[in-house]
């Protein structure tokens, strides 16, 4: 990378080979976040990719995660990180609407594609399959023959039931809305079995699940059912859920995820199944931040350009605490002790409001900029234009973010 303050306008993704070369994405490349608010004068938020940080963590799963890894597009669908992925050796893409499989099928053409929403249009289903996609999952008989229905010739479909399971270890329980119960698994997966290629059940655990064995004890369920029915899978899908650190919310290490994910897959008769994961914040968290600029303070509350209708929604509605930074706007050394602020957004509605306690100086005041971490995920692709506020930036950086775990088993602080 360049030592200048500014590469230019246009920043080509590095190609690991030479397949998909004419899917080049550009971005602005800076030497530190600074320089680029310096140069950018931005009015709005500016969100910020950090090119090693997602190499890393897509190659810790690609060589570590016991199985295939298919990345879950929701969780940051931007081109350049769709692109730095396939770079590091992600070949799945785990897409769940007809945009997103239009999107990766158009950028990344080689890339293996799983529609993994269980309930999906017949024209999505119908299309989907035109632009190659031979995975599908579904909970429900009705969508069973739904998919039957619109792909009456499909000699090549790969089915994969949605199993529902109980998410109590995670931060955001996916119970309720999707998922087969352990009833109907046995029927329905021997109705997949009577015209697909293969069949398999896929499972979450919950998102940002604290607690490795929680993957044991599914896939324990999954073994008791398979034996009481009598039935055998040709694939396993353990799923997402895999965590990232947030203040107060300190996640294991990934590897106990990853051995404890291969012992069970043993031990529960599963090793010589085609295993699958689906992670997507802990692919991408921490390789993105969002900076935002303090508008006004008012004691110790924040009123910032950003807010929980752009990056920041999980810091209003499900409360997550950020890691947080400050960037002086005028450039001086911070003075006293950090103290806890809360935050409000930009908009005129009184739900964009940010609880924390954020850490920050004591000292923070009107034109400096926060640097918010762990917004790879969920961060941009969650932004609105409500109001008028959003960003119109998307830069990468030489620095490292706030905090990233780095190696597996450590902690780095940029």
């Amino acid at each position: 990378m360049s030592d200048s303050f500014y590469t230019g306008a246009s920043w080509q993704a590095p190609t690991a080979d030479n397949q998909n070369t004419h899917a080049v994405v550009y971005l602005p490349h800076y030497a530190s976040m600074q320089l680029a608010l310096e140069h950018l004068d931005p009015n709005d938020s500016v969100n910020v990719l950090f090119p090693e940080v997602l190499e890393h963590y897509a190659s810790e799963f690609v060589n570590r995660f016991p199985g295939d890894v298919l990345y879950a597009v929701k969780a940051n669908p931007h081109p350049y990180v769709l692109k730095t992925l396939w770079n590091a050796g992600v070949r799945y893409y785990d897409v769940a609407s007809l945009r997103e499989v239009e999107q990766v099928a158009q950028l990344l053409p080689q890339a293996k594609l799983f529609m993994m929403h269980p309930v999906k249009s017949r024209k999505t289903i119908l299309r989907s399959y035109e632009l190659g996609v031979r995975e599908f999952a579904f909970d429900d008989m009705s969508e069973l023959e739904k998919i039957k229905q619109e792909l009456p010739d499909a000699l090549d479909l790969s089915l994969h039931l949605r199993l529902s399971l109980p998410s109590e270890d995670a931060a955001y329980s996916l119970e309720g809305k999707f998922g087969a119960s352990f009833e109907m698994a046995g029927p329905l997966i021997k109705a997949a079995k009577a015209f697909a290629k293969s069949v398999g059940v896929t499972f979450h655990v919950g998102s940002q699940c604290m607690d490795p064995d929680a993957y044991r004890r599914a896939l324990a369920l999954l073994r008791d059912l398979l034996d009481n029915e009598g039935l055998e899978l040709d694939s396993v899908d353990v799923g997402g859920g895999y965590p990232v650190n947030y203040p107060g919310m300190e996640a294991p290490d990934l590897g106990q995820y990853f051995e404890v994910i291969k012992n069970a897959l043993h031990d529960f008769g599963f090793a010589g199944h085609k295993v699958l994961g689906e992670p997507g914040r802990a692919l991408v968290a921490e390789g993105g931040s969002t900076l935002v600029r303090v508008e006004m303070r008012r004691g110790n509350e924040l009123y910032l350009n950003d807010g929980t209708y752009g990056a920041l929604f999980d810091a209003g509605s499900p409360k997550w605490r950020f890691p947080v930074s400050i960037l002086t706007g005028d450039g001086r050394e911070t003075q006293g002790a950090l103290e806890a602020f809360s935050f409000w957004g930009p908009t005129c509605d009184a739900i964009d409001h940010m609880e924390g306690p954020f850490l920050l100086p004591a000292d923070i005041q009107e034109g400096d900029w926060i640097e918010v971490g762990n917004l790879g995920a969920y961060g941009q692709t969650m932004a609105t234009k409500f109001n008028g506020f959003y960003a119109e930036h998307t830069i990468t950086v030489d620095e490292e973010p706030i905090v990233w775990r780095g190696p597996i088993g450590s902690v780095i602080s940029g």
